[in-house]
């Protein structure tokens, strides 16, 4: 199981990390600002029967 990931901001470049809540389902959603440039993303999260996360984001 990941409790983590992480993506590379559209905007700077930068990967950032960010923790992965395994108890909010298989499928999620949600924006979050690059801590680096502040930019808004809106990064998609699916985790597999084994607890494995694929994180990606894109601009919002």
């Amino acid at each position: 199981m990941q409790d983590e990931a992480s993506y590379v901001c559209d905007s700077c470049g930068e990967e950032i990390v960010v923790p992965i809540d395994l108890t909010q389902g298989s499928t999620q959603h949600y924006v979050e600002d690059c801590p680096v440039c502040c930019r808004a993303s809106l990064i998609h999260v699916e985790i597999d029967a084994d607890g494995n996360a694929r994180l990606w984001a894109e601009p919002e």
